[in-house]
């Protein structure tokens, strides 16, 4: 039998219980205990050890898993929205106290989207660098999530500053376009369409195909395509994937291809009449940003080497 929940205002946090609910908060971020393993550096039982000790702690069950996989009670829901909250302050008062001081320290969680390591225009690598010679002191957070995580997370303050397309933006940020990633249609050497000659591929017959789209796009016409969804993933390696396998068709960003195109196991179809640009930005909280914020933001930004027009 459950016991009451124990009211939080009586609870006494110490370093101990700060430790869990970090183990907490990376379980849920990671969506399951299996998962959070490499991100903690702990072996499945050490965690499940963690989560029974902060469950006697609060005194409510926080999660159930098992074969029916993972989810979060509802006293579990509640406790993560605190302890964002909770996290949140945290941090904030680290980096107020590190600004006042005049130095650049405490945690800094940055988030961006997946292939990014491979676009030229970015030099995401080199910008980070810099940001640590400048402020070697600050921790830095980095993880790579769908657009839709980046924005509940900058709302939140689970993330600082986060680098995705646009037109997703929160509200109340403060954002700066930085580049334009050109997306083209591709298909693998397994594919029927792979030796099929540009001219004809009409857009009855592309429209035809198995599409394989992202989970965080509306399914509307893409370049005055309706696309036969049958597929989609969150992240530009699950599209690869899913191309290669020779069942679908679908975009990925041209530099993100390019290494797959070389090696003839993808092909683009008819890039002059299907392909977009998606403008991509660096956002932050508009009020009370850190200077940590702030200062990787501007890194980002400065080792961009492709602006957009305008």
């Amino acid at each position: 039998m459950t016991r009451p929940a124990r009211p939080l205002e009586r609870l006494s946090l110490g370093d101990i219980d700060l430790r869990l609910l970090r183990v907490f908060m990376t379980i849920v971020q990671c969506n399951g205990f299996s998962a959070a393993q490499a991100s903690l550096g702990m072996t499945q039982a050490t965690i499940s050890t963690h989560m029974r000790h902060l469950e006697e702690r609060l005194r409510v069950r926080l999660c159930e898993r098992g074969r029916a996989g993972f989810f979060l009670t509802d006293e579990g829901h509640q406790i993560h929205a605190a302890c964002r909250d909770l996290f949140g302050s945290i941090d904030r008062f680290r980096a107020t106290v590190g600004d006042t001081a005049g130095e650049l320290s405490g945690q800094l969680s940055f988030g961006t989207v997946d292939a990014m390591v491979t676009n030229p225009a970015l030099n995401l690598d080199r910008a980070i660098g810099a940001f640590h010679r400048m402020a070697p002191r600050v921790t830095l957070e980095f993880n790579v999530a769908a657009p839709q995580v980046l924005s509940q997370g900058l709302l939140s303050g689970t993330y600082h500053v986060v680098l995705m397309p646009a037109p997703e933006r929160p509200v109340n940020t403060h954002s700066q376009p930085l580049f334009l990633e050109t997306q083209k249609l591709y298909c693998g050497s397994l594919h029927p369409l792979f030796a099929v000659p540009d001219v004809a591929l009409t857009p009855e017959r592309l429209a035809a195909q198995a599409f394989a789209g992202r989970t965080y796009m509306q399914r509307l016409p893409i370049c005055g395509l309706d696309f036969d969804w049958q597929a989609a993933t969150p992240h530009m390696e699950g599209t690869l994937i899913l191309l290669l396998s020779g069942a679908y068709i679908g975009f990925l960003p041209d530099h993100y291809a390019t290494a797959e195109v070389e090696r003839g196991r993808l092909r683009a179809l008819a890039p002059d009449r299907v392909s977009f640009e998606d403008l991509f930005q660096i956002v932050y909280a508009r009020q009370s940003p850190s200077r940590a914020a702030q200062a990787l933001a501007k890194a980002i930004a400065d080792h961009c080497t492709a602006k957009p027009a305008g």
